[in-house]
């Protein structure tokens, strides 16, 4: 398989609590230290992808014409409020979004378009 299918066959696994679907399925969010754990961090025959480092699969992202997203939070205007999507937002700060327009969950057919530049 090349890259974007063994991505795409990751985030559709329940094998992994690292990589999934945004919601909405246009983007895929990965959790960046428990994908290197998980994914990354496999070896011999359940080896995923070809390389170890978090710097060369996203680089294989980038050559597929993965771009990263940021994570847009609305704000609230009283102070409690604010301050818990603060919070929030910082437990979500080790969490990566990549979009592909080739790469959602639901126009599979589309995967083909993929291709490395």
């Amino acid at each position: 398989l090349c890259f974007p299918q063994k991505l795409w066959k990751i985030v559709e696994s329940d094998q992994f609590q690292s990589i999934w679907w945004s919601k909405g399925g246009k983007c895929v969010a990965i959790n960046e230290e428990l994908f290197k754990e998980e994914v990354l961090g496999r070896g011999g025959p359940l080896r995923v992808f070809t390389t170890q480092s978090m710097k060369s699969f996203i680089r294989q992202l980038n050559l597929y014409g993965f771009t990263k997203m940021q994570r847009d939070f609305q704000r609230s205007a009283s102070l409690p409020e604010f301050l818990a999507e603060e919070a929030a937002a910082s437990a979500h700060s080790q969490i990566l979004y990549y979009y592909n327009p080739s790469f959602n969950r639901e126009h599979p057919h589309l995967l083909e378009k993929c291709k490395r530049r």
